[in-house]
């Protein structure tokens, strides 16, 4: 039953619907009629209350609900959007009648509408979407509860109050003097809409599939009519002439502020329409909208509400939702809503003259309460927003719509500053040097904390400092730069390594870029020459080689010169890595390893041939033994993976050579030092699936290159002595995960994306943790 914006973003559920179709009138005719009356039945009583609210003549919501029906539905870009007088619109409408009076607003309506019909035609409408979806719904929840609280006072049978203060503080007030046939009425229509929408299926009759507004609103005014109460009661006028309250020119003094007015109805109107759009496009399989084109017909259903005397119009959620869920997939069937509206509004309008205005209220009551969506605020939270969202509630209630949402956009602006300009600085103290990282956008915002740890630096010292910034400005430059002279006039020494771009290096020449930039290169470097070249290009394998050296020399040379003339003086890799030869496991990857990390040996099947075996491998065993003895690794990994063609060939029984002739007897002597697998998957065999068997197989043979590296006796006495670790890993293809051997188990177990390496003995932060981000 709220009539606001929800979240436009796709969920999980858009995937699994099929293309967009052309639908037929055939096809879709019975449910597009059958949708219209469901949606006219929500829409009167719905109307009618937004007018109430709004303090405009009854007739205008109705107006408002006819024509938002047939001309924004005709004339826009959405299969299945309805469009009338929307509640996120009724606080506007409600300051502009008191300021302007009604005649007024209508013109304020009818140019709302021209405005949107150039920025539809301007193709615009995308730009809406830029608004922060925690300003939209904390002004949603803002207008709803200070709609609540203004109809509560109707409800109890008094006047709404100046303001949502002052309406609170009044509250206890009405409370306690109004027991009249009025309150009576509006706490029974809020009791019914609260029961009406949790009753349970008694058998093939589901209650809720009326809609809780109409059963409210009816069940009130048939109790109220039966029973003679002296109740207001909504008045209509009799012909159209006395219908009619078009526009009126205003005064001129109050030009400004009409021009004001008119760019606030059809801001906040567009970016209420455009976001339902795209949340109701996840609700069906049909055309999707167009957002111009939608922009457009709003704009032509405001011209026309305005010079007929009806409410500003937009998109609403509810009345959308519920065209969908009842069959609607085409305009038609929004067109027939307004056209039953207006049937229904010429014929029966005595049927509507029953109806008790407090009715009305409290209707809107409840959806005043209903706007605040706790499930928004909870998404919000989780994406640390519901700051912005509260500070525009409470700036909608307290000061008012506009200076409202003014103080969200400022705090959602602020907060996104933040983001994009967020730095972070780590320092590590290592024997004899300071490192220093640097992260994220250099501005003057970030100079104080990095100033901060920097004068943490003792003077005398060597350190490496790391910028890894996509931007710098010259006050962070100068604080930098006057920072190292100082340090280096102590007797101390800095090397800039610049990782991204060559900002310190730039600003100390003149010429630095005046905004962010992109890194040079591919984005996906990391992915085949198959998944980044354009289709129908296909060059040599030596020219793939060639092309990734260029990029190489274009994109990294730069960055690793100052890296790469340290590691030439000498390696000291903390692990060696024994993989499998595989093109798809690229051990540096998969461990986020660099230069001088690992020492890798790769072969087929990942294999270490036990020691002493005859006929003797020295390249596997010369490897171990110069990582162990020479380099003094502290651990050696064996690390294997799903898929492993090796470890297929040992299942399958390698054939001593293969039909196309090519002697393999190199490989099968190879394979015999890998773990011994079950029968032939063709004979009988453990029963199991082929990749599950390969998977079992090699996590089985891991542990028996583990078992045979043990025999080497420079690995045992490291081992023994407490100076080197063995770690068994599997790296699984189709999730691309790694997993470790649990030693307890006997069991490989995923690696924990939370954990992070401790730093080493000796090494620590400036302040014995990390700097604070």
């Amino acid at each position: 039953m709220r009539e606001d914006v929800q979240d436009p973003r796709p969920d999980r559920t858009t995937a699994a619907l099929p293309p967009p179709r052309s639908p037929t009138l055939l096809r879709t005719l019975p449910g597009d009629l059958g949708a219209s009356l469901v949606v006219f039945l929500i829409a009167v009583p719905l109307s009618l209350g937004i007018a109430v609210a709004s303090g405009a003549p009854l007739v205008a919501g109705i107006v408002a609900a006819a024509v938002g029906g047939i001309v924004a539905a005709s004339l826009g870009g959405s299969a299945v959007q309805v469009s009338g007088p929307a509640a996120g619109l009724a606080l506007i409408v409600a300051e502009l009648v008191a300021a302007y009076g009604w005649r007024v607003t209508c013109l304020i309506t009818a140019l709302a509408g021209l405005l949107q019909l150039a920025l539809g035609l301007f193709r615009v409408a995308r730009s809406a979407l830029a608004v922060s979806p925690a300003v939209v719904h904390g002004m949603l929840a803002g207008i709803g509860i200070t709609i609540a609280l203004a109809q509560l006072h109707v409800v109890l049978g008094g006047e709404p109050q100046s303001s949502a203060v002052a309406n609170l503080l009044e509250l206890p007030r009405q409370i306690r003097d109004n027991h009249t046939p009025a309150v009576a009425a509006g706490l029974l229509t809020i009791a019914v809409l609260l029961v009406w929408s949790r009753l349970p299926g008694l058998g093939r009759l589901r209650p809720r599939g009326v809609p809780a507004p109409l059963v409210a609103v009816a069940a009130v005014t048939l109790v109220t009519w039966a029973g003679n109460w002296p109740v207001e009661r909504v008045d209509l006028p009799d012909s159209f002439t006395e219908l009619w309250q078009g526009p009126l020119l205003p005064e001129v003094d109050q030009v400004h502020g009409v021009a004001f007015a008119v760019v606030t109805v059809a801001l906040v109107a567009s970016v209420e329409s455009l976001l339902c759009a795209i949340a109701v496009d996840r609700l069906h399989d049909g055309r999707r909208v167009r957002l111009d084109r939608e922009l457009a017909g709003q704009g032509a259903a405001n011209l026309a509400s305005g010079l007929l005397g009806g409410l500003p119009v937009a998109g609403v959620i509810v009345r959308s939702t519920a065209n969908v869920r009842a069959g609607g997939r085409t305009p038609l069937s929004a067109v027939l809503h307004g056209v039953w509206i207006v049937l229904f509004v010429t014929l029966f309008s005595d049927v509507v003259a029953l109806i008790p205005v407090a009715a009305l209220a409290g209707l809107l009551v409840a959806i005043g309460v209903q706007m605040v969506n706790l499930a928004h605020l909870r998404d919000l939270r989780r994406r640390h927003e519901a700051g912005v969202y509260a500070a525009t509630l409470v700036g909608v209630v307290l000061l008012g719509l506009v200076e409202g949402v003014l103080v969200g956009f400022a705090l959602a602006v602020l907060v996104a500053l933040r983001r994009l300009t967020g730095v972070t600085v780590r320092t590590e103290q290592r024997p004899g040097r300071w490192h220093v990282v640097v992260q994220g956008s250099l501005t003057f915002l970030g100079v104080p904390r990095v100033a901060q740890v920097l004068r943490t630096v003792p003077a005398g010292t060597h350190v490496d400092l790391d910028l890894h910034v996509d931007f710098m400005d010259h006050a962070a430059f100068e604080s930098i730069h006057a920072w190292r002279v100082d340090h280096e006039r102590g007797g101390g020494s800095v090397d800039i390594d610049e990782v991204h771009e060559n900002w310190y290096e730039r600003n100390s020449s003149g010429t630095a870029p005046a905004a962010k930039t992109a890194p040079a290169g591919l984005a996906r470097w990391w992915a085949p020459w198959a998944l980044r070249l354009d289709s129908g290009h296909s060059p040599t394998a030596s020219g793939l080689l060639l092309a990734g050296a260029r990029e190489y020399h274009a994109s990294t040379t730069e960055r690793m010169r100052t890296l790469m003339s340290r590691l030439a003086q000498g390696q000291r890799p903390h692990s060696l890595f024994i993989a499998c030869a595989d093109s798809r496991v690229v051990p540096n990857l998969i461990t986020a390893s660099g230069p001088g990390d690992l020492f890798t040996v790769r072969n087929v099947g990942n294999l270490v041939p036990p020691h002493g075996a005859h006929p003797p491998d020295d390249s596997v065993a010369s490897a171990i033994e110069y990582a162990v003895a020479v380099l003094g690794v502290r651990s050696v990994v064996v690390c294997g993976h799903s898929h492993c063609g090796a470890m297929r060939a040992v299942l399958d029984g390698l054939p001593p050579h293969r039909r196309d002739t090519v002697e393999l007897g190199a490989l099968g002597r190879w394979l015999r030092h890998a773990a011994p697998g079950p029968a032939p998957l063709g004979g009988a065999g453990d029963g199991l699936p082929p990749a599950e068997a390969v998977r079992r197989l090699s996590q089985d043979n891991v542990v028996q290159q583990l078992h045979n590296l043990l025999g080497y006796p420079v690995v045992r006495d490291r081992r023994d002595r407490g100076l080197l670790e063995l770690v068994g890993m599997y790296f699984d293809l189709e999730t691309a995960t790694v997993h470790v051997l649990d030693e307890t188990t006997g069991r490989f177990v995923a690696v924990d994306a939370g954990v992070l390496p401790a730093p080493h003995p000796g090494e620590q932060s400036s302040a014995g943790q990390p700097a604070p981000e």
